[in-house]
């Protein structure tokens, strides 16, 4: 009964992190997007027999995420709410592993409490990316946290352990790694540090005996295991697989190495902190980042240098090595041309862990001033959370302006279409797949028009080729657009020098243009 009484703040911290998500999520905060409803397609296709190994349209990124949705549709049916519930339950394990880790990295329970309770109720970028599904940031996140402690469990005192429980847990070890490593391969930040420490023990003379090595070999065969979708799929596609993970300019433009640490810590790094939204440049409003600032530079000291002996631990040393190894891979690889946050995600529990650390030197002299000091973050995210949830943006993963938009419209667009014989036709990427997912793929939108400034289409976006396939054979087409005046001049002076008469409606944000009386035979790809 005691050791339940113990865990029972712990289950407080889980229920308020959740709670913070249900609120967004009836606030209608979160629009629902285009790489979520490929995710909730992908599902789809899965319960119709489909076998995805990666996001559609890349090597990279494994469907394991697709799968848990797919789980989730069998139980509650296919909704965006499903979507969301699989990425809270996510979120739940990942504050759990994370409570775990701040223990074996020398924290008392108040402090291994506070870290749960930073993460539960996290800067908005946190947030954004544990409520919507991208693809797998959520899984990376809980089964990156894991091979942590588990790495540090078998590190400190497995030598004591009977030895079915240290293969155990070096099983366990290799099937958390291979399952992250199958979903993202930046989850080596995790799995490099994991290794780096185990081998240091091992060398250290802690494992001098083939019973202790015989866990290596355990590991080793269960993270090949847990990973073979992706070495299947690598062997059987020419390596494209290998080529996603090691091109540092794939996908994307390339940058220099001084552009991706720049905006690691011009960009990245204060999107952690909860000082600026990941969706936009700028930062918040001085007066209210600058104390926070302050503090995290404080946090920043104290994790190189501690001043409590309890906190020179090797859960310490563990996450300061992975914090110096992200650096390193984040600057190094394709990881690295994007600074607006989400690569950033592997970061928020070694910050909590070192905030917590921190939070507990304080509190041995000035408990007051410790309690005051977490409460003080919980509400400078909590307020960043409601400044974001009342935005013209809302909490988006979107960076144009042309792609930030709510789904308040989508409803309208859907009957719109269905009732004028708009079942299938052309739009953009982050379109497309949306209503493709709200209709049930009733409507079906090649995702062949452009949404960048340029007026580009990059072949990434054509995603799922069967609907380009099953617009070429439809007779009729609509085109349907969205915020982009450009666009729409190009749309019209084509269809007019074509001799090809047309309507228009305006519904929400988006544009239509239907009943055209005939098919234009010109590639949109053109543009």
């Amino acid at each position: 009964m005691r050791d339940l009484r113990r865990f029972l703040p712990l289950v407080a911290i889980v229920a308020l992190g959740v709670a913070l998500k249900v609120a967004l999520l009836a606030a209608d905060a979160v629009p629902f997007n285009g790489d979520e409803a490929v995710v909730g397609l992908m599902a789809r296709h899965i319960l119709q027999g489909e076998r995805p190994v990666f996001f559609y349209g890349q090597a990279y990124m494994g469907s394991l995420d697709a799968w848990l949705v797919a789980g989730a549709f069998a139980v509650l049916g296919e909704s965006v709410t499903a979507i969301r519930v699989t990425q809270a339950a996510l979120f739940a394990g990942t504050l759990v592993m994370t409570y775990l880790l701040a223990r074996q990295s020398g924290l008392s329970e108040w402090g291994a409490r506070a870290a749960a309770l930073l993460l539960a109720l996290p800067p908005v970028m946190v947030t954004l990316y544990t409520t919507v599904s991208l693809g797998g940031y959520g899984e990376t996140l809980l089964l990156g946290t894991a091979a942590l402690a588990l790495a540090l469990k078998l590190a400190g005192d497995c030598a004591l352990y009977p030895s079915r429980e240290r293969l155990v847990a070096w099983m366990a070890l290799g099937l958390v790694g291979g399952l992250a490593f199958w979903v993202l391969g930046q989850a080596a930040v995790y799995l490099l540090p994991a290794a780096i420490l185990l081998a240091w023990r091992l060398r250290a003379g802690a494992y001098r005996r083939w019973r202790a090595w015989r866990g290596v070999v355990v590991a080793a065969i269960a993270f090949v295991a847990a990973s073979s979708p992706w070495w299947l799929y690598d062997l059987s596609h020419q390596h494209a697989a290998l080529y996603a993970l090691t091109s540092p300019s794939a996908p994307g433009p390339g940058t220099s190495l001084v552009d991706r640490a720049v905006g690691l810590v011009l960009l990245g790094l204060p999107a952690l902190c909860g000082l600026r939204f990941p969706w936009r440049p700028d930062y918040l409003p001085l007066p209210v980042v600058f104390p926070a600032l302050v503090f995290y530079l404080a946090v920043a000291v104290y994790a190189a240098r501690p001043s409590r002996v309890e906190h020179r631990t090797a859960g310490r040393t563990l996450l300061l090595l992975m914090v110096a190894v992200f650096v390193v891979v984040f600057v190094i690889s394709r990881f690295g041309l994007d600074a607006t946050g989400r690569y950033l995600l592997p970061l928020a529990a070694p910050l909590v862990i070192f905030t917590a650390m921190l939070l507990e030197a304080m509190r041995t002299f000035r408990p007051w001033l410790a309690t005051s000091a977490l409460v003080a973050i919980v509400a400078f995210n909590l307020w960043g959370a409601g400044v974001a949830a009342t935005s013209p943006d809302k909490i988006t993963p979107q960076f144009g302006p042309a792609t930030r938009f709510d789904n308040s419209a989508d409803k309208a667009l859907v009957d719109f279409l269905l009732a004028h014989g708009g079942q299938r036709g052309y739009a953009n990427y982050w379109v497309s797949f949306r209503l493709a997912f709200e209709s049930g793929e009733e409507i079906i939108l090649a995702p062949l028009l452009p949404y960048r400034e340029n007026l580009r289409v990059a072949a990434s976006d054509n995603r799922y080729p069967q609907y380009t396939e099953a617009v070429a054979r439809a007779e009729r087409v609509v085109y349907v657009t969205v915020n982009q005046p450009e666009l729409d001049k190009v749309l019209r002076e084509r269809f007019s020098s074509m001799g090809i008469t047309f309507s228009e409606e305006i519904v929400g944000p988006y544009r239509v243009f239907y009943e055209l009386a005939r098919k234009p035979a010109f590639s949109v790809q053109g543009y």
